[in-house]
């Protein structure tokens, strides 16, 4: 078995404080084999921010990598955010704005989804696309993990990212099996799975400390990997209570080819 960890839309600057030795004690006790963070670590991007990102971050004792969201590049420094968007997310989190996560079976392909050109709205290019599909590894479960949904439910008033519906066509095509995203503050694990399946999973994050009331709640998930099954804990926080409530569980099978949720 392999466990991965995902995180997403910190949002430190806005962040639920009493929450952070909770969530990390979550995490840390979960003994992930890789944690991944799908963006928006800051609120406005500004160097306080980032500083308490990094010291988050640092204190995560399993190995991790991390892909910027729209949140984490200036908002009103109009020069930087055209000239130098990622520069302190480069000096507190990473220098590579791609990373990729190799344990077990398991490679993750960081893709960074932020348009410097947009505020909320997210693309894919071409030239990132080709990345992706040239890395797959035809041995291990291949995994994208990105800020930006490749696909929303209607009611979603946030335009969805430009160049995703190629992008989804083309990674199932070639083999991308899990998709993994945040953004919208809003869980989501199959609800785009057809009832005879598909190729990939997209599990969408809700935010992990992001304290706006509107959210209602905090959460992450831990994901085991065993053979063709995926067990799904997704651990949550109501906005009204002191932390995490016990994890909920979801099964996901790709026994037959196509990925499946288990109803018990």
């Amino acid at each position: 078995m392999t466990r991965l960890l995902h995180l997403s839309d910190l949002h430190f600057g806005l962040e639920r404080k009493e929450l952070v030795d909770p969530l990390l004690d979550r995490v840390n006790g979960a003994r992930p084999d890789l944690v991944v963070v799908t963006g928006d670590l800051t609120h406005r991007g500004r160097s306080s921010q980032f500083a308490r990102a990094e010291t988050f971050l640092r204190r995560i004792e399993a190995p991790l990598i991390a892909v910027p969201g729209n949140h984490d590049i200036p908002l009103y420094r109009l020069p930087d955010r055209m000239m130098q968007p990622y520069l302190r997310y480069r000096r507190a989190i990473a220098a590579n704005l791609e990373p990729v996560g190799h344990v077990g079976r398991l490679r993750v392909q960081g893709v960074n989804s932020v348009d410097t050109m947009a505020w909320q709205r997210g693309v894919l290019t071409a030239a990132q696309m080709r990345r992706v599909t040239e890395g797959i590894d035809p041995d291990c479960i291949n995994i994208v993990a990105m800020h930006h949904p490749m696909q929303q439910r209607p009611e979603v008033d946030k335009a969805l990212m430009r160049g995703a519906p190629q992008a989804l066509a083309l990674f199932e095509l070639q083999g991308i099996q899990v998709v993994l995203t945040g953004h919208l503050h809003v869980w989501s694990a199959g609800a785009f799975l057809p009832p005879e399946g598909r190729g990939i999973l997209q599990i969408q994050a809700g935010t992990a400390l992001c304290a706006r009331e509107t959210d209602r709640q905090n959460e992450f998930a831990v994901l085991d990997f065993e053979g063709p099954e995926l067990r799904i804990e997704r651990h949550v926080a109501p906005m009204d209570e002191p932390g995490f409530r016990p994890p909920e569980l979801l099964l996901f099978t790709r026994a037959d080819g196509g990925w499946r949720k288990v109803v018990a």
